[in-house]
């Protein structure tokens, strides 16, 4: 698994259609009216990465597995969510167990498609969605605090450290800005992420144009990337119809098709290159007659935890990880060709695996 993130927004900005699209399906129903999506739908699409194809017709490979990222798709919120306001926040939860936020933001006029707010404002927009998130962490933490607090007074050292930094992403929280904002130590990252904050998610914002638009952007996309520039967030823009009419194009006719529109890739390629730098992700493979795979890992993730990515006993029983770098193994032909050529090299538990290496994981259980 790559990774997966949460697709929210108000009613009517086109999550539905961009899920349906995204995954090629049609299993969240796309319809002009709030609450479409009772349930949150989920998706998986592959990741494409052109790196696979070449690796696997080196190693003669019988299968090609990419990595995945999954979307959940999370009924439209409305102002006052967080006080039980349209479906309340019975959905919130479900943003909790995702890796990232996509906010899809609408950035087009169509007078047959009415918006919940009665003007297109996208700022507006993030800005009532991400405020319903921050009160309902408020909610969260100020009901946490109670027993932190006696649980502290009793001399647990977890809940002091827990205390500590609830209390600094409460007053946060009380000023109006996310928990993402906080500052928190190396050695607080546990006890913050414990927390569970929704806000506290990295946020990757989605400009939802018309077709028209969707390769220069407009001057309300254009206002989203100085908002996202200035929190250190991600921004995109795609076409929801765009996107709609490439899943259903042979995959033969799709490059020809974007490039007559302007575009030289997919809205689900940005995303997921977004997603990634903004995840910090990186992908590296394992390769062999039976399959050539990706992985996807943190960047600065070391050799242990790499392996244990494939499987928790891989890390367990770690010992090395032969290793060749991805230019090594395409401009010399294959494992055997680095080996003879002093390209493969053998690395220990300290390793920081890089982006493309091709990884064989020696361990013992």
């Amino acid at each position: 698994m790559g990774f997966n993130c949460g697709i929210v927004g108000l009613p009517n900005v086109g999550k539905s259609t961009l899920f349906n699209a995204l995954t090629a399906s049609a299993a969240a129903a796309a319809a002009n009216f709030p609450f479409c999506t009772i349930e949150p739908n989920v998706g998986r699409v592959a990741v494409p990465d052109e790196r696979l194809a070449k690796i696997a017709g080196i190693a003669k490979s019988a299968k090609i597995i990419p990595t995945q990222l999954e979307f959940v798709d999370i009924a439209g919120l409305v102002e006052g969510a967080s006080r039980g306001e349209g479906l309340g926040n019975q959905f919130l939860g479900h943003i909790r167990e995702v890796d990232a936020v996509l906010h899809l933001l609408r950035c087009f006029e169509d007078p047959d498609v009415v918006h919940v707010g009665g003007v297109v404002d996208p700022l507006h927009d993030a800005e009532v969605i991400e405020t319903e998130l921050m009160l309902a962490d408020l909610d969260s933490l100020e009901r946490r605090l109670i027993g932190l607090v006696k649980r502290a007074r009793g001399g647990e050292k977890e809940a002091k450290d827990a205390l500590a930094v609830a209390e600094r992403a409460a007053a946060v929280l009380r000023e109006g800005r996310p928990a993402r904002t906080v500052p928190i130590a190396e050695e607080e990252r546990k006890a913050f992420a414990g927390l569970q904050l929704l806000t506290a998610k990295p946020v990757l914002y989605v400009c939802n144009v018309e077709e028209a638009d969707a390769a220069a952007g407009n001057a309300l996309t254009a206002k989203v990337a100085a908002r996202a520039a200035e929190e250190g967030a991600g921004a995109v823009v795609i076409s929801a119809r765009i996107e709609a009419e490439v899943a259903e194009l042979p995959e033969a006719d799709r490059t020809e098709y974007l490039a007559s529109l302007g575009l030289t890739e997919t809205g689900l390629t940005q995303v997921i290159g977004a997603g990634y730098r903004l995840l910090e992700l990186i992908t590296y493979f394992t390769a062999g007659p039976k399959e050539t795979r990706a992985w996807t890992i943190r960047r600065g993730t070391k050799a242990p935890g790499a392996a244990g990515v494939i499987h928790s006993d891989f890390e367990k029983g770690f010992i090395r990880a032969e290793t060749i770098a991805y230019d090594d193994f395409i401009g010399l032909g294959g494992e055997q060709a680095a080996r003879d050529a002093g390209r493969m090299r053998s690395e220990g538990r300290d390793y920081i695996v890089a982006d493309g290496d091709i990884l064989l994981f020696r361990f013992n259980v």
